[in-house]
């Protein structure tokens, strides 16, 4: 069984289909279905239905699955731990980064991490927390930040914790509080970020606790533009306080969320149990060191 073929039949289940499969493992599509017709004849059955560009998993393909993530991932484990035995002066770090706190939180991070570490070839994606979890899973990233969730197969170390701010533009009723709880924004649109952003469960979830789904007029992934609109009345867009500090403006007001369970807790994860190498480790340790040093600055 070639693992080449898992990893192409992988990815045709985690992109949805073969067209954005192809653009992620760099082949043609007729690459990626030879791929995946090869490793069905191997085990004699289909592994996916093809329902017209989508693709779901048979029964069979839902049994396959978990173990080819599992098979890739020892592989990337093996893979880094042999380029430690050979006690290579440089390494790679696989490190997935979300758009939303980077440039505040990471960027300042990582120039440090370049500048003490400059062998370390940094390959870094960005992606929402879902998809960048799903990659950590996978193996093909050693560390991601995300809003931290307790899971079993994921270990996760703090990096940054903030609470949430409501985003009105200055006109707006309700612009003149300094705080405001979920219960008082019912009735004002959301300006949410795309799907796959953790930072949107804080907030939908605060508001079904409170008995009400709210009304989304707008998701992006792009902070300005989100901000654009709150400015200009659009809707009530939610932003990490030390984000909203950059953002706000004589058009924009920032206003304390107080809502409980709302806090934005921001950690890296990695697979709990997997080998993390030396650059993921030192990445770990350099992370800590600054939430230490904002520790005693706060």
């Amino acid at each position: 069984m070639e693992l080449r073929n898992l990893r192409v039949f992988v990815e045709v289940v985690r992109q949805g289909g073969f067209t954005h499969a192809a653009k992620t493992v760099f082949a043609t599509q007729s690459t990626v279905s030879k791929a995946v017709k090869q490793l069905e004849e191997e085990v004699g059955a289909p592994l996916l239905e093809r329902l017209g560009h989508r693709t779901r998993l048979t029964d069979l393909g839902e049994a396959v699955y978990p173990r080819a993530v599992k098979l890739l991932a020892d592989r990337a484990d093996l893979l880094s731990e042999i380029d430690e035995l050979r006690g290579l002066r440089r390494g790679t770090l696989r490190l997935g980064l979300p758009p939303v706190g980077s440039s505040n939180i990471f960027a300042p991070l990582l120039a440090r991490y370049r500048n003490q570490y400059p062998g370390i070839d940094v390959r870094l994606t960005e992606h929402g927390g879902d998809e960048l979890m799903e990659l950590v899973r996978s193996g093909d990233l050693e560390l991601a930040a995300n809003l931290h969730a307790e899971t079993e197969d994921l270990a996760w170390q703090d990096v940054r914790r903030e609470p949430l701010v409501a985003m009105l533009a200055a006109d707006h009723p309700l612009a003149g509080a300094d705080w405001t709880d979920i219960a008082a924004l019912e009735k004002v649109p959301f300006l949410l970020f795309a799907e796959g952003f953790a930072i949107n469960r804080l907030i939908t979830n605060a508001c079904r606790r409170r008995g009400f789904e709210p009304v989304v007029a707008v998701r992006s992934s792009q902070l300005d533009f989100l901000m654009a609109l709150a400015a200009s009345g659009v809707g009530v867009a939610f932003l990490p306080r030390m984000l909203a500090r950059g953002e706000a403006g004589a058009r924009t007001r920032a206003l304390l969320l107080t809502e409980p369970e709302t806090e934005w807790r921001l950690a890296m994860a990695w697979r709990r149990g997997g080998y993390l190498s030396h650059a993921a480790r030192a990445w770990l340790e350099m992370a800590q060191m600054s939430v230490d040093n904002d520790s005693k600055i706060d």
